[in-house]
């Protein structure tokens, strides 16, 4: 696996990604989309787990026009930072950079087949939002904060869509996921699972049989979702 920084263009100038290139490339790419800290060790670990897996993983600065290259911590500091940073971000831009990111992606040497978004807690929203804007494959959203607020969006899903949640996280709690639930219901595209002991963030700092069994249901959900298309 070779790791490298890219750049990509946008109407209002052009922003970072952080790529991670697979030894044994299946012909996918995944979009990997952040948290509200930015590109961190986290989410660069998560584009390599994907690497590894044979995706060509690109992981784009969505944070560009406020602050490129943001990287921060959960320190109390760096959490009212995040959420500062939050506050002058466009969920609409972001789609738009995410869109623009899968472009990028399908046009590397050797992806011959589809492009999925998987995000996490910001990146989850924007993954839902994904589902139902962008020309993607599938979309994975882990533990999305937020999407409750975008529920008309949901009738508008025609790619297959997975959505996380933790049965401990207070920023998606069990009436959220019961709105959520609800606006999907009938949607044969979407499922929803729920890891009823696991808390806010755990793809990523969860304990490590949590994250190893969510991985696995992402990349049967990805094998079925892209793979099958072509009969693999």
């Amino acid at each position: 696996m070779q790791t490298r920084n890219e750049h990509i263009k946008s109407p209002g100038g052009s922003f970072g990604a952080y790529v991670s290139v697979p030894d044994t490339p299946n012909g996918h790419a995944v979009v990997v989309v952040q948290e509200i800290f930015g590109v961190t060790p986290h989410i660069r670990e998560v584009a390599d787990r994907y690497a590894r897996e044979g995706y060509l993983a690109v992981a784009p600065d969505l944070f560009w026009r406020v602050e490129p290259g943001l990287s921060l911590s959960h320190s109390k500091e760096d959490m009212q930072r995040a959420f500062s940073i939050l506050g002058q971000f466009s969920e609409e831009l972001g789609v738009q950079d995410i869109g623009l990111a899968a472009a990028h992606a399908k046009a590397q040497p050797g992806i011959t087949g589809g492009v999925a978004v998987v995000g996490m807690c910001l990146g989850g929203k924007l993954a839902y939002l994904a589902a139902a804007k962008l020309p993607v494959d599938a979309c994975i959203a882990f533990y999305g904060v937020g999407i409750e607020k975008n529920l008309a969006e949901a009738s508008r899903i025609k790619v297959p869509l997975l959505m996380f949640f933790g049965g401990k996280d207070k920023y998606a709690s069990a009436p959220i996921r019961q709105e959520i639930e609800k606006a999907v219901a009938g949607n044969t595209k979407v499922a929803i699972r729920v890891y009823d002991e696991a808390d806010h963030g755990f793809y990523t700092r969860g304990e490590p049989e949590v994250i190893k069994s969510a991985h696995a249901e992402a990349m049967d959900f990805l094998g079925k979702s892209l793979h099958a298309k072509e009969g693999v």
